[in-house]
């Protein structure tokens, strides 16, 4: 039997084909969505949500065969999309990326008199209200892929899971209830939805929570995913509160606990930008460039001490990053190019101490981590961990997959199907 994930991410759709009994993925597909719509605001990030559901269909369409057990679906957090009675969309997708919540409102920002964040669900639905945006045949908001599920089920509302009903913002994670009146029926564990041609199609749920779910074959493990920018994550069984971290709701009543880091691995293409400045007056090609980082690191004798956070955090984005302890022994690119990666590594890590808890085992994922051994080996040495990086690089959509697995009852629990996981 086969188990399908969908992921219906930002600038692609991928789908996975993966074999319940021995986690192999038997085929996959990602398609560019070519989605966004142009337009004269330059705060606005919106894409077609009718061009995004016919190619996640077609893409679903090509992978189903005979052995289809079941389909699992996510896909990009935080942006909303309208639908009318019928469950039809009567909306752009306004993508997590929009920038209408830090417009002026009332001395602050529409973000900030709702003390969240733009590109938040419930943050772009306040805009939209106050400006008569909202069509007028709306009856509601979702998640583009709890649209994509609402369209194979033939549903006219959706069934949204608490993993993305807590990105839209304003949302009491204990009482499980949004502050703003806002009140879409929410699923909390593993759950189907319905049907698509006779094949159980589960609940859809959150990107992020997709993409751990698929890397962690332990609750013991701690995960490090270096991409753009860069997260650390652990499964608790209890909220955990810092100034760097955030409680995410996750599966069978536990959390998530993630702590986000603006730059990540921006911070090392930075690095390699400015190198690139200087090289530009050589011959040296720009696709050499990382090359010759990865053997400057190898050469490294001083590290010098870099604080990576050249973009600021989450709570305070006016913090910025500096380079210091340099004495003339150590100001060299090599120390330079070695202390910034050991600096990645330690604002992850100073976000693990306030996570106040003891894991044991040390998974990596996202290219950041698949692409630089220094930055591996540097994570082993901090966390006193050897570093596991899972087969596949599909992460969301296997997880995906997995959690349509336990939805189904194919596995019987979340752990049965953390044993698919292969590195």
């Amino acid at each position: 039997m086969h188990a399908i994930g969908i992921d219906i991410g930002t600038t692609s759709i991928c789908g996975v084909v993966i074999d319940t009994a021995t986690g192999a993925i038997k085929a996959s597909k990602t398609v560019d969505s070519n989605a966004f719509i142009k337009t004269d605001k330059p705060y606005e990030r919106i894409q077609s949500a009718e061009k995004i559901i016919a190619l996640a269909k077609s893409i679903l369409d090509e992978l189903i065969t005979d052995e289809t057990g079941v389909i699992g679906v996510t896909g990009q957090m935080h942006g909303i999309v309208y639908h009318d009675k019928f469950g039809k969309p009567v909306s752009p997708l306004y993508t997590w990326q929009d920038g209408r919540g830090d417009l002026p409102y009332k001395n602050t920002t529409y973000a900030g008199f709702l003390e969240s964040h733009t590109g938040y669900g419930n943050v772009t639905d306040f805009y939209n209200q106050e400006n008569g945006l909202v069509p007028e045949t709306a009856v509601s908001y979702c998640t583009i892929h709890d649209l994509f599920v609402m369209e194979l089920c033939g549903l006219k509302d959706a069934k949204m899971h608490i993993s993305d009903a807590a990105s839209f913002g304003l949302f009491d994670l204990e009482r499980g209830k949004f502050s703003n009146g806002f009140n879409p029926i929410i699923e909390k564990g593993f759950a189907i939805a319905g049907e698509y041609k006779s094949i159980p199609v589960s609940v859809a749920i959150g990107d992020n929570q997709a993409s751990v779910f698929s890397s962690l074959s332990s609750e013991e493990d701690i995960l490090l995913n270096v991409g753009t920018g860069s997260q650390i994550s652990v499964i608790s069984n209890k909220p955990i509160n810092g100034k760097d971290i955030e409680t995410r709701p996750f599966f069978d009543g536990k959390f998530l606990i993630v702590g986000a880091a603006l730059c990540g691995g921006r911070a090392y293409a930075l690095l390699k930008n400015f190198y690139e400045s200087f090289l530009k007056y050589t011959s040296v090609r720009d696709e050499d460039i990382y090359a010759i980082m990865d053997k400057m690191t190898e050469s490294a004798t001083q590290p010098l001490t870099v604080d990576t956070r050249f973009s600021g955090t989450r709570a305070d984005e006016s913090i910025r990053g500096s380079v210091t302890e340099i004495s003339d022994l150590n100001f060299t690119p090599e120390n330079l190019t070695k202390g910034l990666l050991i600096g990645m590594i330690d604002e992850l890590y100073g976000m693990y101490a306030q996570m106040n808890t003891a894991k044991s085992g040390l998974v990596g994922s996202g290219n950041g981590i698949r692409k630089n051994r220094h930055l591996v080996k540097i994570a082993e040495e901090k966390y006193g961990a050897k570093m596991k990086i899972p087969a596949h690089t599909e992460e969301a959509a296997f997880g995906a997959a997995l959690y349509g697995m336990v939805a189904s009852g194919i596995c019987k629990t979340a752990d049965e199907a953390r044993k698919l996981i292969k590195f």
